[in-house]
């Protein structure tokens, strides 16, 4: 059956439909969406390409501006040719008529990149969500194989108690308890390792998302994937933002270009404005009179003008050329960039695709290999109790039996991973297709539409108030991750893999022969 977008994303949405439980990977996604610094940064970001548009309109806009200034000749103010004392203002007035085209391509140019930035944004969503999927898998992955050493410790601690007991008795020899002690140590040393794994995770959890993971909720199941590799390519060509960026960044670089060309026209503008002189009293010793002849004057001079103005560039020392290959330099770059992107898409898609499909088959083989060792260690426990196996027989059962179950944890973890994240590489893992109910989600549109034809000089934002929050505090402290209290059962006074409590010399007898 062909694949269709529409299933996929009805698929999205159930993936993440609203539960009940507490700290399931739909709060945990709304959580993260709403209050994370890496998607309001992104956000922000986009509202300052946004005002790119109204930037580019104001060229084209009427330009007013006034002038104020008072002068005196440094020679006195008897003569005329110095220019007395004067106090002028004025408003000048310039509207631009044909300026060759340069605005309609930088407007055009800038609202291209407002819609990449609009599919940047998307970009930034999904592989947020990839890392905050990840983080939540990681934790769940991790808690998974922290309980499973520390039953394999338990395990070993009884071992190690049956083992003293049967040497007590001549039934074992002292290197039967040798190797209990040894493989419990080693058990130690790796439940304190997965132990900091955890602690690790948890910590980047709450980096991605937020808040310290509690009791988290084993995730939904993921909605059916293509079929095939070539399906996922396709769905990804066909909806990745990543792709629609370049192509409207394309589009901007070719206006950047006719820009640029436009430098080459000349320019026309209509002009004028009032104007305004004042003599202050000095209007007769301008005019090589004496001062008591300034009543025959008006001290004030007003007017008006109107007019047109045509600016033919000529030469212009090469620069328009150099901006032109610029520009077109900057294009040929994104061209190739676009390529780069396609190569990408599709190599993200395959590769998702081939971890999913590997990590599936990896699953049903750990699950038989977990269920074959299970069987393997009761069958060499029942035959170690009837003597025809070793301790060190059961020991290495028991590893293997734990080494399946950690590697099933993980290969659950992969799959569930390279799942999103192939959800991720075809364009379907944004907040839109992810059911995030609970609050409006962000329209990166309403933003451009209140600003894209502002043109008042004073329209300021208020002052911005951040809606990330912070994770500093104290660190809770989980019973899962706390340091190992010495083993008595070892003899140690620290925790840790150390020799064996039973081969530990005394200092009276550290130069006598061991027991044999």
């Amino acid at each position: 059956m062909p694949w269709t977008k529409c299933a996929l994303f009805g698929g999205v949405a159930l993936l993440l439909a609203p539960a009940a439980q507490a700290d399931t990977l739909r709060e945990a996604l709304l959580q993260a969406y709403t209050t994370s610094p890496v998607l309001a940064q992104a956000r922000a970001q986009l509202r300052g390409v946004d005002e790119g548009v109204p930037i580019a309109k104001a060229n084209s806009r009427l330009q007013v501006s006034g002038t104020l200034g008072l002068t005196q000749s440094a020679d006195g103010i008897t003569s005329y040719q110095h220019g007395a004392r004067t106090l002028t203002g004025g408003v000048n007035l310039s509207y631009p008529l044909f300026q060759g085209g340069r605005v309609k391509n930088a407007i055009n140019a800038a609202e291209a990149r407002v819609i990449a930035g609009r599919a940047d944004l998307r970009t930034t969503e999904g592989n947020f969500f990839t890392d905050a999927v990840t983080a939540y898998m990681d934790v769940i992955r991790d808690q998974s194989v922290v309980e499973l050493n520390a039953g394999n410790v338990r395990v070993l601690e009884t071992n190690l108690r049956a083992s003293r007991d049967r040497f007590q008795v001549g039934d074992l020899t002292r290197t039967d308890v040798a190797q209990s002690e040894a493989r419990l140590s080693i058990a130690r040393s790796q439940l304190a390792s997965a132990q900091g794994n955890l602690v690790r995770s948890r910590e980047t959890y709450r980096r991605v998302i937020g808040v310290w993971p509690t009791n988290l909720q084993p995730p939904p199941e993921l909605p059916k994937l293509p079929a095939t590799p070539d399906e996922a390519v396709e769905i990804a060509l066909g909806n990745s933002p990543s792709l629609a960026s370049v192509a409207a960044n394309t589009k901007a670089a070719d206006y950047d270009i006719n820009s640029a060309r436009a430098l080459r026209m000349p320019t026309l503008s209509a002009v004028g404005g009032p104007s305004y002189s004042d003599y202050l009293g000095t209007r007769a010793q301008a005019s090589g009179l004496p001062s008591s002849q300034n009543y025959l004057f008006s001290q004030t001079v007003q007017q008006s003008s109107a007019g047109l103005s045509l600016t033919v560039p000529l030469y212009q020392g090469g620069g328009v050329s150099a901006k032109v290959r610029q520009a077109q330099a900057n294009q040929n770059a994104v061209v190739e960039q676009g390529i780069d992107i396609e190569r990408q898409v599709i190599a993200n898609a395959r590769a998702a695709y081939a971890i999913f499909i590997a990590a599936g088959q990896a699953i049903g083989a750990y699950e038989q290999a977990a269920s074959a060792n299970k069987l393997a260690l009761e069958g060499t426990r029942a035959e170690n109790s009837a003597g025809s196996r070793t301790v060190i027989e059961v020991l290495n059962a028991e590893q293997e039996y734990l080494n399946a179950q950690v590697q099933l944890v993980t290969a659950e973890h992969d799959q569930y991973v390279a799942g999103f994240s192939l959800l991720n590489a075809m364009g379907v893992a944004e907040a839109s297709n992810l059911n995030l109910e609970g609050g409006a989600l962000y329209d990166p549109v309403a933003n451009y539409k209140r600003v894209r034809n502002r043109f008042g000089d004073w329209s300021d934002n208020p002052r911005y108030q951040s809606v990330s929050t912070r994770t500093t505090g104290p660190t809770p402290r989980d019973e899962d991750t706390q340091p190992l209290p010495p083993d008595p059962l070892l003899g140690n006074d620290t925790p840790g893999p150390q020799l064996p409590g039973s081969l530990v010399p005394s200092p009276s007898n550290r130069d006598k022969p061991r027991d044999k």
